[in-house]
């Protein structure tokens, strides 16, 4: 959850190190921390808050050094204070010999209170497990930074991508990873790392992953990379195709409002290239199954948390419906603890706008074990959940930097109706029905900007509804998901209390909330569940509920039940979570700039979950 920043080259390592924190800051933003190293002496600054808070502190204050470390700390253990961010310094009055060592971590070690006893030096600065595993790899330097980190190491359980550096060492780094990502960018003898590829964009688009139980040394010597019984590892080189503007705001007040108007462009990227249209099918070559193997799957489980669960969802309908195949959609930090039956005729997607979520990828793990057949959904290149499969498919939504997500939950259902119609093809979906399914998924980026240009009145309507503590979502069938989705944005960036409900089920209890306090979304597409969702409004308003409708164009019936309208352009029912999520991105947007939230930042949430 928290991001690390590393640099050793020719440059001043100071500007690198805060530019490569700020653009890391959706990974954690408690507290930040910079040591930088020159002429035998690690000088280093703390602060609480944002990056910006820490840059205040430094000020004009000198740092000179080519060599560097940096982090930006989403709390796990220990409050959030200046004692407790990184990076943590060991040795400050040292033994001869051993000099001062500095360390930023991400993940949590598990057993940090049984190394904690064993430690010679029982004074500590902070309460984290970071400073105990620093304490770890300092009482086993002997001279060789590189064999110390690997040698405590294999001491530790629990999950780390970290990084290290030694004052006796102005020209090494040694970064190690076990179930947090890092990633090392190369640029003629310079050397950037960081928790994904976002910080060294500006600087290289040439990059090598580590992958859990590897150790990188860099050095003068340039890069070294062993496992953990200091056998040589051979790493490709990865060509990130990104930008830096693709990663900036372009003229937008929040990441979040750019990627919510990214999706047309990004919808687009998303499908090129995958469409046959002669065919009425869909071509993703990284399922890597031949249309036999395809035609042995007899049953789908889809597994992610959050926003990529809710993908997941509108997928089930599409499977079902498309290819008739039973589809489970199973949460990432339950799956493994339910003993799963799965076997080779069970096909497992797994999704992921990282990558790297931890208990997503510890679901892929065991649903490999068990002998299913499992396929990847990310967004990030290189990540570990797409290395770890080996196949799936690419999003690309390009960087995803606001914490809730918008543009890759489009994508995901896109990606993912693709594959229904590929299996529904070989199985169950006609000709004439996969070519007008494409034909309507060619039209989609148009519509999505017929709705993204409601904004203002979008921004009209969610100034009447900012001020109730509690707001239901209400949808059915496909649209389901949607008002699961909508409710989770709302949460996370509003703080309000949120839920999201299928129509049907509010007479089964949560009828009993509603009031003029408890205002309802609900989603009204001109579909087979029009008149039921029809039904499901008028208890809520019998019972006072101010109503904000999204329904189809075109639909003046709507009007007659709602407070509040927006009109979504018509589209092919499996289809429809792609327009209707968007206003409700847009309503929780609005509603949480017009009450002061740090909408790209929502308090206590992160980008990536790398911790169980």
């Amino acid at each position: 959850m928290c991001g690390i920043v590393g640099y050793i080259g020719n440059k001043q390592a100071l500007p690198i190190l805060l530019q490569g924190l700020r653009d890391l800051e959706y990974r954690g933003y408690d507290s930040a921390g910079v040591a930088v190293l020159d002429n035998g002496k690690i000088t280093r600054y703390r602060e609480v808050g944002k990056v910006d808070m820490l840059a205040k502190k430094i000020g004009t204050k000198s740092m000179p050094g080519n060599i560097g470390i940096a982090h930006t700390r989403w709390a796990t253990h220990g409050g959030v204070t200046e004692f407790n961010a990184h990076p943590h310094l060991v040795g400050q009055n040292p033994p001869v010999g051993k000099g001062v060592l500095s360390v930023v971590h991400n993940g949590i070690i598990e057993n940090y209170r049984e190394l904690k006893k064993k430690l010679k030096d029982q004074n500590f600065e902070s309460e984290t497990d970071t400073e105990i595993l620093a304490k770890w790899i300092y009482e086993r330097y002997d001279g060789n930074l590189a064999k110390a980190v690997r040698e405590a190491l294999l001491d530790v359980r629990g999950t780390y991508g970290l990084v290290v550096m030694h004052a006796d060492h102005p020209h090494q780094l040694i970064a190690a990873r076990l179930g947090s990502p890092l990633v090392i960018g190369i640029s003629d003898g310079e050397y950037y790392i960081a928790s994904d590829v976002t910080p060294m964009l500006p600087y290289t688009k040439q990059v090598t992953f580590l992958d859990d139980g590897e150790v990188a040394s860099i050095n003068g010597d340039g890069l070294k990379i062993v496992n953990l019984r200091d056998e040589i590892v051979s790493k490709p080189v990865t060509q990130i195709d990104w930008d830096q503007e693709r990663a900036q705001k372009a003229g937008f007040e929040h990441f979040m409002l750019k990627e919510i108007f990214d999706q047309p462009t990004v919808f687009e990227d998303a499908v090129r290239g995958r469409l046959n249209m002669a065919e009425g099918t869909a071509v993703l070559g990284g399922l890597n199954m031949s249309p036999e193997q395809m035609r042995e799957v007899k049953r789908i489980i889809i597994i992610a948390e959050g926003t990529a669960r809710h993908a997941g969802l509108v997928a089930k309908y599409a499977f079902e419906r498309l290819a008739n195949l039973p589809t489970e959609v199973d949460f990432s930090s339950e799956f493994r603890y339910r003993d799963p039956i799965v076997d080779k005729h069970t096909l497992v997607f797994v999704i992921s706008q990282s990558g790297e979520t931890a208990d997503t990828l510890m679901a892929a793990r065991e649903a490999k074990r068990k002998g299913a057949v499992v396929r990847g959904i990310v967004n990030v290149i290189g990540s570990t959940i797409a290395r770890e499969t080996k196949a799936g498919t690419y999003i690309h939504a390009g960087p995803e930097l606001a914490v809730a997500s918008t543009k890759a939950y489009t994508n995901m259902i896109a990606v993912l109706l693709l594959y229904a119609l590929q299996f529904g093809r070989l199985k169950h979906t006609s000709l004439a029905t996969g070519q007008r399914l494409l034909q309507a998924l060619l039209e989609i980026p148009e519509k999505m900007n017929v709705v993204l240009k409601q904004n203002d009145s979008i921004k009209k309507v969610a100034g009447r509804y900012k001020d109730y503590h509690d707001i239901l979502f209400i949808g059915r069938g496909v649209n389901y998901p949607v008002a699961l989705e909508g409710a989770l944005k709302s949460e996370e960036i509003t703080y309000l209390h949120a839920e999201g409900l299928a129509g049907g089920s509010l007479k089964h209890g949560p009828l009993a909330l509603v009031s003029k306090d408890v205002p309802v979304v609900a989603i009204l597409p001109k579909d087979q569940l029009y008149e039921k969702m029809k039904s499901s409004i008028a208890e809520v308003r019998a019972r006072g509920a101010r109503t904000l409708v999204i329904a189809t164009a075109g639909d003046d019936e709507a009007k007659e039940i709602a407070d509040d309208i927006i009109y979504v352009p018509d589209t092919m029912e499996l289809l429809e979570p792609l327009l209707y999520t968007i206003p409700l991105q847009l309503f929780a947007y609005h509603m949480a700039v017009a009450l002061g939230r740090d909408v790209d930042r929502p308090r206590n949430l992160a980008k990536s979950v790398t911790v169980e």
